[in-house]
Parts: structure tokens; C-alpha cells; sequence
């Protein structure tokens, strides 16, 4: 099995490749705030939330993934990971899917700092949550 690069990874989210328009993309899990846990989340260490973070690019155009943000806010879609980037997923080279809740995330939106650069770009981080553990597809 090969180990993970930095290169190769691609992103699809709603069925649409937006590996073009991100600079990270992370599966990042916390401990989930309840009230009441049951036996099994208990022997399980708690429950989860499992989320997509990443930072893309501010693009206003309509088939740009920052303008789901502006749009379609509180939508559930569908995201595929393939750190390979891969076309199938293999035993040896899996992908991850999941829903994720589109949201706005806290802080800039819009806008950032001047930049002499011809190629630097405005960016934006956003953490979306998963609906479900994000599942290994392996074949």
C-alpha cells in the first residue's frame, strides 16, 4: 500500500470535481457535545462528528464551490475523497464518502489582504459536517 501524497488527492462535492478550487481538504473528527450518551456510544469512547474542512478559493461564479456557500447554505450534499485521485477506489487505494451540510463558516467570507503577486488568491477555511461517519470505499 502506498502512503498518502500531497498531490494527488481530488474532491467532488454534489458530483461536481472541484479539486481545482481547493488548497486543503481534511476528514477532521471531534467529540460530540450530548446531553445523554448511550451504552454503545459509551463503549465506543463518545460519540463523533465527523467533518470536511477546507480551505478553497473565493470564486463568485455560480458553478464555483465558494458560491455554495452564499447560495445554498443549510443543503445537504454529497462529498468523495479520493486522496490517490484515483478514478475507482481499490483495497489499495480507497476513497471516502459522506454527506456534508453546506455553512457559512466563522470569520471572512468575502475579502482578505492586498497582495502584490499576479497569482495570489483570496481564500476562505470552512468546516462542514458530516451527517454520518464518512464511509471507506474500497472497490
Amino acid at each position: 500500500m502506498a502512503a498518502l501524497g500531497t498531490r494527488l488527492l481530488q474532491l467532488s462535492i454534489g458530483g461536481t470535481d472541484f479539486t481545482a478550487q481547493v488548497f486543503n481538504v481534511e476528514i477532521v473528527s471531534r467529540a460530540a457535545d450530548s446531553d445523554q450518551t448511550t451504552f454503545s456510544e459509551a463503549a465506543a469512547g463518545g460519540g463523533r462528528i465527523y467533518s470536511l474542512k477546507m480551505v478553497m478559493t473565493q470564486d463568485t461564479a455560480a458553478t464555483g464551490l465558494w458560491n455554495k456557500i452564499w447560495t445554498v447554505p443549510g443543503t445537504t450534499v454529497a462529498a468523495l475523497i479520493k486522496p490517490y485521485g484515483n478514478v475507482a477506489a481499490s483495497a489499495t487505494q480507497q476513497h471516502w464518502s459522506g454527506n456534508v451540510t453546506i455553512t457559512e463558516p466563522d470569520g471572512t467570507l468575502l475579502g482578505g489582504d492586498a497582495d502584490a503577486s499576479t497569482t495570489a488568491r483570496w481564500s476562505v477555511e470552512v468546516s462542514w459536517d458530516f451527517t454520518a461517519k464518512p464511509t471507506l470505499v474500497a472497490a
